[in-house]
């Protein structure tokens, strides 16, 4: 089986790129991580990467004149890596739309909220401050804007009458690190692709049970 090369890009921790990493490793998968690269030289991620023995390397636009070069640096360097597939797991900076469309539909990000719900950051506190039931994580294609592009897959899960910024983040990013790898797995099988702006997928989507949140044995 050929494997589809996936660059993913970080800026911090780097917990979803330890995710993609260990679902890569399986043999069956679709997809192999060829390179981690990172915005940050101090991001964490980076050594974690090397730990499990993928090459990562940081391109800090603070050395680049402007966003321009910082995504042609990039550009050359996920070309020398063979790069195929990009997957961002917390990679905190905006596309140009020239560099968007060049990746159109071969570029996913993952993102902590039930898009198009809280696009942006401190997506668990907003929640919490709107009294939201659901929450949850979302797999989408990357285009120009932020955490704008087609929706490809969500995981949800209830929001409860305990939980605080930080324990609601720990429970949805147990969330994302099971969706990406599977999600990654079909867009590098050709399960899913992105045709006319639109998400098309070459499986049946099963017809599931509603979702309730809260759940009660109130009769």
């Amino acid at each position: 089986m050929r494997r589809q090369r996936v660059g993913v890009l970080i800026s911090g921790r780097g917990s979803n790129m330890e995710a993609l990493i260990r679902a890569a490793a399986e043999k069956d998968y679709p997809a192999e991580v060829a390179t981690v690269i990172s915005d940050r030289p101090d991001a964490a991620g980076l050594e974690t990467a090397q730990a499990q023995g993928v090459e990562a390397m940081c391109i800090d636009p603070k050395a680049c004149a402007g966003r321009e070069a910082f995504e042609a640096s990039l550009q050359e360097q996920l070309q020398s890596k063979g790069v195929e597939l990009i997957a961002c797991a917390g990679f905190m900076r905006i596309f140009s739309d020239g560099f968007a469309m060049r990746w159109h539909g071969r570029m996913v990000n993952i993102h902590p909220s039930l898009l198009p719900s809280y696009r942006g950051l401190d997506t668990h506190a907003r929640a919490l401050a709107d009294g939201v039931k659901l929450h949850g994580c979302t797999v989408h294609f990357v285009s120009g804007a932020v955490d704008a592009g087609p929706i490809i897959a969500q995981s949800a899960l209830p929001v409860l009458p305990e939980d605080t910024a930080d324990e609601l983040a720990r429970r949805v990013l147990r969330l994302e690190h099971e969706l990406y790898p599977m999600v990654l797995s079909w867009l590098a099988s050709g399960a899913v692709s992105l045709k006319d702006g639109r998400v098309a997928y070459r499986f049946a989507v099963k017809d599931q049970t509603r979702l309730l949140s809260p759940m009660s044995s109130a009769e």
